[in-house]
């Protein structure tokens, strides 16, 4: 087969905590990832050299792309290449559809899915343990979108996970701003504010055997990033607070270190539209799902 494509998908952490924080200067954290439909799509082929072509549907967000070197897509082709010894070129295409910058994950899904293509291309392919320890390397949200988990519990610095049952099927509506959020400007911010109270790390979360449906998760739906955050940027604090009050949401929540926000929704009933929405800001209505799979072609 000369390539392979794969969607991309998206994610969404249905809690989020900040632990300790490594002698190295990273955070441990303990989240519970949700994969979503919401997804880029990825082609990758073998190739006499080294290319990477990224369309935007929104042409303006072109610019934070970045060096194509830097871009973690061309980073995880680069790191499997030097393990597997394979392949010594490739060229990558990726159509944008995940908001940039949003703590959805887009970056990271795409570098999950250029591992996953190369080893589903690869004459020896290196196998998902070894898929997810080159991810590891490449970011906290890779690992989980290089497994093949709808669910997952994650530790240590989104490395170690715990595979678990899907919950039931559920529409996801997001809120994305007009702007993004650094994730480590977001990371100092929350260690000036404890080191300011004089408070420590969160908590552990509850026990993976607990979580065995929407009302459970919804019962921990925290996230440790969103005081700091919604201290910045208080519009998202007042949407947030929007979507917990819609009749269908089941929980409402930042991801990640934001700055989307986002909704789980119970029935198929038409959700209402958000009436005050600041300028800028746009809805997109997705869904939880499985993990898409490989698609080969000649």
């Amino acid at each position: 087969m000369s390539s392979a494509r794969v969607a991309a998908q998206a994610k969404v952490n249905l809690a989020l905590r900040i632990l300790a924080r490594e002698i190295g200067g990273f955070h441990q954290i303990e989240t519970l990832f949700q994969r979503l439909a919401l997804a880029d799509q990825v082609m990758v082929r073998e190739s006499a050299g080294r290319t990477l072509d990224v369309r935007f549907t929104d042409a303006t967000r072109a610019a934070d792309l970045g060096p194509m070197e830097q871009n973690l897509a061309w980073r995880a082709a680069d790191a499997y290449a030097a393990v597997a010894g394979w392949p010594s070129g490739f060229a990558i295409e990726i159509d944008k559809q995940i908001p940039v910058g949003g703590g959805l994950g887009g970056g990271s899904a795409d570098a999950a899915a250029v591992l996953r293509a190369l080893d589903a291309l690869a004459r020896r392919p290196l196998g998902t343990a070894a898929l997810i320890a080159i991810a590891a390397r490449l970011g906290a949200d890779v690992a989980f979108l290089a497994s093949a988990s709808e669910l997952a519990l994650a530790w240590g610095r989104g490395d170690r996970l715990l595979d678990l049952p899907p919950l039931p099927a559920a529409r996801v509506l997001l809120v994305v701003p007009d702007f993004g959020v650094n994730t480590a400007l977001a990371y100092g911010a929350l260690a000036a504010r404890r080191a300011a109270s004089n408070a420590s790390a969160g908590a552990a979360w509850r026990s993976p055997r607990a979580i065995g449906g929407w009302s459970a998760v919804a019962a921990d739906a925290v996230n440790e990033f969103e005081d700091v955050i919604f201290a910045l940027h208080p519009q998202l604090a007042a949407v947030r607070a929007q979507l917990a009050v819609l009749p269908q949401a089941r929980m409402a929540l930042m991801s990640g270190s934001g700055s989307t926000l986002f909704a789980v929704l119970h029935g198929d009933t038409a959700t209402p539209e958000l009436t005050a929405l600041p300028a800028g800001w746009r809805t997109l209505h997705t869904a939880t799902a499985p993990c898409a799979p490989v698609a080969l072609a000649d």
